[in-house]
């Protein structure tokens, strides 16, 4: 299994790295908070690499940081969520607030992640409220998403969908609403959108 790679970053997109290793171009699926961390193509990567084996593929899934991907690890533990969702949940929102939403039983806040229903959202509570870290001093990520209100969850959810890099997202949704944009999903989405371009 491969558990480490490093090298070259060939490619970057917000779903996909590729790497180069030692002659060889490796197609990484990465969450969203691991492609704004990256560096520009070019330059020397290390990700953490989970192996998901299957009959008719072997996929790699990279992360930034050990906890990352141990919380990914989690996540495809729970029935129902493949590598695809526990990505997608690890891009819709960031660890530390996910983790609280998981460990707080907040279902309604797990719904609004793209991909999530409220039978998964129930599981994930289920089945890990009790094997998730402490959240240890949040992190100002986790504290500015805190910071957000329904509407604007829904709009950062959204723009995060629109494949948006989340720090522009919250930028962009905090700018629109300084901006004096309606406190309503369909013109704060619309003024943010036009901000995070």
């Amino acid at each position: 299994m491969i558990a480490l790679l490093r090298g070259t970053l060939i490619e970057k997109h917000p779903n996909q790295a590729i790497v180069e290793a030692g002659g060889v171009g490796y197609d990484v699926t990465i969450p969203v908070s691991t492609f704004t961390h990256l560096p520009g193509p070019g330059a020397e990567v290390r990700l953490r690499i989970h192996t998901h084996v299957r009959e008719d593929a072997l996929s790699l899934y990279g992360f930034l940081t050990v906890e990352e991907k141990a919380l990914f690890e989690k996540l495809i533990s729970v029935s129902g969520i493949g590598p695809t969702l526990a990505v997608k949940v690890l891009s819709g929102v960031a660890a530390p607030e996910l983790i609280g939403a998981i460990m707080r039983g907040e279902v309604d806040r797990l719904v609004r992640i793209p991909g999530v229903g409220k039978k998964t959202a129930e599981r994930m509570v289920l089945e890990l409220r009790d094997k998730m870290p402490a959240v240890t001093g949040e992190q100002p990520e986790a504290q500015a998403a805190a910071a957000l209100d329904a509407v604007d969850q829904d709009v950062l959810s959204a723009l995060l969908n629109l494949g948006c890099a989340r720090p522009q997202a919250e930028a962009a949704v905090r700018k629109a609403k300084s901006a004096g944009a309606p406190a309503e999903f369909e013109p704060l989405f619309r003024r943010a959108l036009e901000l995070v371009r």
